[in-house]
């Protein structure tokens, strides 16, 4: 796996952040090494579907939260038929919750970087966690990416791990490792990701297993 440089992170960059938000082939109980709101009428998946199978892969039928009825149907861009073929930042740039995340991600060039990963868990947070900073900061931020793109990192885990998996381990390091270990409690749709909510988890991708969450995750911040 080609390793993400870490920058410096400066510690405005931090705060101003701190409101905002960004399938491989070998598995295991703990997670896989790697070498990375419109509604609509799809059902929301049921709490029992909230585990998956604990080997970091997942399938349609594993996905779970409250926002995965907002989701495209069938086989639309954006809906889960959709995401699962693409490499996970093609997927993301489809999906109807991460309009802000894919924007951070293009302007940092971290695009072909994630694609490239062979078995990566993403916290990826919705476009609310956004909204709080107001599209001028956000434009700042994102014509700074040497500052941005460490923040994205400590939302990238090289490994891939289903919520089952999470759960068991308790707390991940990131692709930022100065930014220190995400903690993970609870399990299922009680989960929580450094204090974040599950909007929708398990969602699986060619090369990651994705959660969407409900807030940034601060490097240095192990809540």
């Amino acid at each position: 796996m080609t390793k993400l440089r870490v920058a410096g992170i400066g510690v405005a960059a931090v705060a101003a952040l701190s409101l905002t938000a960004c399938s491989g082939s070998d598995t295991a109980s703990s997670g896989s090494s790697s070498s990375a709101m419109p509604s609509s009428s799809v059902p929301a998946p049921t709490s029992s579907m909230a585990s998956g199978s604990g080997n970091g892969m997942t399938t349609n039928a594993d996905v779970f939260g409250p926002a995965c009825s907002q989701l495209p149907q069938g086989s639309a861009p954006g809906s889960l038929d959709s995401m699962g073929p693409q490499p996970v930042a093609s997927a993301a740039s489809t999906n109807p919750l991460l309009t802000k995340l894919v924007a951070a991600v293009k302007a940092t060039n971290l695009v072909d970087t994630l694609n490239s990963q062979e078995a990566i868990t993403v916290f990826a947070p919705a476009d609310p966690a956004f909204q709080a900073l107001g599209d001028a900061k956000f434009n700042e931020l994102a014509g700074k990416p040497a500052e941005l793109a460490p923040i994205l990192q400590y939302h990238v885990v090289g490994k891939r791990y289903d919520a089952k998996g999470l759960a068991a381990a308790g707390s991940v390091d990131t692709l930022n490792t100065a930014g220190g270990p995400v903690k993970i409690e609870g399990s299922g749709e009680n989960m929580t990701i450094n204090g974040a909510k599950i909007l929708c988890g398990n969602i699986p991708t060619k090369n990651a297993t994705v959660f969407v969450i409900d807030k940034v995750l601060t490097p240095g911040t192990n809540q």
